[in-house]
C-alpha cells in the first residue's frame, strides 16, 4: 500500500471538487422513504447513497433491516439519481446479494470488524472485486483489531479500500455515543495515509447537534470525507433517531464547513499543531470527568461523615494522600509546586461539596 495515488484514485475517479459526502438513513424502511431521501440528496455534494439494510442488534426484539428487499429499493434509488450505492455487510451472503443488486459500496461495521473470522469471510467473498470497501473500527479501541482487518481485505486483491472512524464503546458515560479516541484514529491515519479516511460522526456523537462539530474537527485532521445519517423524518426514524439530521440540515453541515489543505511547511506545521491540541482537548475533557466523579465520591464521603457525626476536615488523610500525591507526580515528571497547588484546590474543592451536604 505505498502507491497513494493509486489507493486513493477511487476518490478522485469522482471528480470531486470537495471531501467525499457519503449520505443516506440509517436504515431503509420503505421504498417510499428510500427513494424521497435519494431525491432530496441528488444534485448536493453526496456522492454515496447509504442505507442500513440489515441491522445488528445487541438484543433481539428490535428493528433488524428490511433484508434483501431494501437492495431492490435501493437499485431503483441508483436508477433514478445516478448515486452510488452502499450498504453495510456481515457474512458471506450479505456480500452475495450486494453484488447480485450491484451495489456499489460495501462497508464493514464495528461489530464486525471485532471479529477476524467474519472479516476473513468477507474478504474471501470478496476476492478480487473492484466493488470498494470500506471498514469502521472495531468497538472496542484495539487498533491491532482494525489493521487486522484492513490487511485480510487487502491480501484478498480488493483494491478500493476505505476506512471509516466511528468511534469505539465505553462502560462510562461520556458527552458521545461513541468516544472518538482521536488518537488511536491517528494512529491509524498515519499507518495508512494511502487509504482514504473517513469521518462517521452519527455514531460518534449519537446527537444530530454534535455532527458539525466532530466533522470539522476530522477535517482538520486531513479526513477525505464523511458518512453522515439522513432522513426525511429523522424523529420517526425507526432506528437512532437522535443522531439523524434531514437533507436540508445535511447541506448546511456541509456547506459551512471549512476545508483546509496541505500546501506548503507552514500548512504541515499548522496541521500538526492541530493534531497535538486536539490530543490535548481530549485529555482535559476526560481530567474533568475524572475530578467530576471524584467530587461526586467526595460527597458520599461528606453523608457518612455527617451521620457518624465527624469532622470534615481529616489532617493527617490529607497529608498521607499529599505526600503519596508528590511521590507519584515526581515520578511522572511533574513538580512538587505543581502538585501541592494542583491537589490543594482539588482538596477545597472536596472540602465545599462536603460542607454543603453539613448544612443541607
Amino acid at each position: 500500500m505505498k502507491d497513494k495515488k493509486a489507493m486513493k484514485s477511487w476518490i478522485s475517479e469522482l471528480n470531486l471538487s470537495h471531501p467525499l459526502v457519503i449520505a443516506g438513513p440509517c436504515s431503509a424502511e420503505t421504498e417510499e422513504q428510500v427513494l424521497k431521501t435519494a431525491m432530496e440528496l441528488k444534485g448536493s455534494n453526496v456522492s454515496i447513497f447509504r442505507a442500513g439494510i440489515w441491522k445488528p442488534r445487541t438484543r433481539p426484539g428490535g428493528f433488524e433491516g428490511v433484508g434483501e428487499i431494501g437492495l431492490k429499493w435501493l437499485q431503483k434509488a441508483k436508477a433514478e439519481t445516478g448515486l452510488l450505492m452502499a450498504i453495510e455487510v456481515a457474512n458471506a451472503h450479505h456480500v452475495q446479494l450486494a453484488l447480485e443488486h450491484d451495489i456499489d459500496v460495501l462497508w464493514i461495521g464495528a461489530r464486525t470488524t471485532v471479529n477476524p473470522f467474519a472479516v476473513q469471510e468477507i474478504a474471501d467473498a470478496l476476492q478480487n472485486t473492484d466493488k470498494i470497501v470500506l471498514v469502521k473500527n472495531p468497538v472496542n479501541p484495539d487498533l491491532s483489531l482494525w489493521i487486522g482487518a484492513v490487511e485480510r481485505l487487502h491480501n484478498a486483491g480488493i483494491k478500493k479500500l476505505g476506512i471509516i472512524h466511528r468511534g469505539f464503546s465505553t462502560y462510562e458515560k461520556t458527552k458521545y455515543r461513541n468516544n472518538p479516541e482521536w488518537q488511536i484514529a491517528i494512529d491509524m491515519q498515519h499507518k495508512y495515509a494511502d487509504l482514504p479516511f473517513i469521518i462517521d460522526p452519527s455514531h460518534i456523537t449519537g446527537k444530530r447537534d454534535m455532527i458539525f462539530q466532530v466533522t470539522q474537527e476530522a477535517l482538520d485532521l486531513n479526513y477525505d470525507g464523511m458518512i453522515i445519517e439522513t432522513h426525511i423524518d429523522p424523529d420517526n426514524a425507526w432506528s437512532d433517531a437522535a443522531q439523524q439530521v434531514t437533507p436540508t440540515q445535511l447541506k448546511d453541515i456541509v456547506s459551512n464547513l471549512i476545508i483546509r489543505k496541505e500546501t506548503d511547511d507552514a500548512d504541515d506545521y499548522q496541521q500538526n499543531l492541530l493534531k497535538l491540541r486536539l490530543q490535548i482537548d481530549e485529555f482535559d475533557s476526560k481530567l474533568l470527568e475524572v475530578i467530576g466523579k471524584r467530587m461526586k465520591v467526595a460527597e458520599s464521603i461528606g453523608a457518612l461523615k455527617k451521620e457518624k457525626n465527624v469532622a470534615v476536615l481529616q489532617n493527617k488523610r490529607w497529608n498521607e494522600v499529599l505526600e503519596k500525591m508528590i511521590s507519584d507526580g515526581n515520578q511522572k515528571g511533574l513538580s512538587e509546586e505543581f502538585i501541592v497547588q494542583f491537589f490543594k484546590a482539588i482538596h477545597q474543592e472536596s472540602i465545599a461539596h462536603q460542607e454543603k451536604i453539613f448544612n443541607s
